[in-house]
């Protein structure tokens, strides 16, 4: 009888043993699979993604993102550090010409009201240069001036209907549709409207104006009951050395580009607690993830 008691004994505490070196393996192949994912997030940049905080390892993982995170924001710090020097070595540029012609207007004009100057021609470069430091404060103020979000629930089937109607013009001048493909119905944000729609109709026009024939907007629900969507276009691909700079300010690769867009639409998602990243951009596809958290 004892020593059936203690055969049993034994062969539960190796079962035991055995179970719990089967799970311990499978559970480092699984902890091997989220620091390899990770890496490649990190690796292209993308920082869009957060494992659950049921475990140590799990919290472990997110703080190493969340440094990256800082990291990242430090460097946009950083670069709009750089943009106020720009701005005032543009305005400095500017205003200095104003000064010096108007000076020299002013000394050139004798007592009877006579120059040795064209006047008329002074006049029309100081304002010709002033409407130009007008129009690039005013681009400024745009960047600088986005509004706190007043948000609602939103439809995106109607959200997205709208955005295609105000852009369905000059989708079709250009030869190019514009399709909303969700994967789910009756999916819902909780956004301001306008600020969303303006995000969606500047990623329509970027594409346009790249030439894209095929626009596809995409949503889903994410694993951690994220709204996921994705703005694709089959239009020229932005340039590998552009990638990492289209959202800082004032940086554009168009001739007539203000570069204030996607930089207004990076602020208008992180004031939304969302994020917008480009994802792909190469011969057969240009791709930008918009998540709404």
């Amino acid at each position: 009888m004892t020593f059936t008691v203690w055969h049993i004994v034994g062969v539960s505490v190796i079962v035991a043993i055995v179970a719990a070196v089967l799970a311990a393996i499978r559970t480092r192949r699984q902890d091997i699979k989220k620091v390899a994912y990770m890496m490649d997030a990190l690796e292209d940049g993308e920082l869009n993604f957060r494992f659950q905080d049921k475990s140590k390892f799990n919290r472990t993982l997110n703080r190493i993102r969340t440094i990256f995170e800082k990291q990242r924001q430090a460097h946009e710090q950083d670069s709009w550090t750089k943009l106020i020097r720009v701005l005032t070595h543009e305005i400095m540029n500017t205003v200095s010409p104003i000064a010096s012609l108007s000076e020299a207007m002013a000394k050139s004009v004798d007592e009877n009201g006579h120059s040795e100057l064209d006047i008329k021609a002074g006049l029309e470069t100081i304002s010709d240069s002033s409407k130009n430091l007008i129009d690039f404060v005013q681009t400024y103020r745009q960047l600088s001036g986005v509004a706190k979000p007043i948000r609602k629930a939103l439809d995106l089937r109607e959200l997205m209907d709208n955005v295609i109607g105000l852009n369905s013009e000059f989708a079709a001048s250009c030869g190019a549709s514009c399709v909303y493909r969700p994967e789910e119905d009756d999916l819902m944000i909780y956004a301001d409207e306008g600020q969303i729609s303006q995000i969606f109709i500047n990623l329509i026009k970027n594409a346009l104006q790249a030439g894209a024939r095929n626009i596809d907007i995409t949503a889903k629900m994410g694993r951690d009951d994220e709204v996921i969507i994705d703005v694709a276009n089959d239009g020229e691909p932005i340039p590998v050395s552009a990638q990492e700079q289209i959202f800082i300010p004032f940086y554009t690769t168009k001739k007539e580009g203000s570069g204030i867009g996607l930089s207004i639409s990076r602020q208008i998602m992180r004031n939304h607690n969302g994020t917008i990243e480009l994802v792909r951009s190469d011969a057969q596809q240009t791709v930008f993830e918009l998540r709404f958290r």
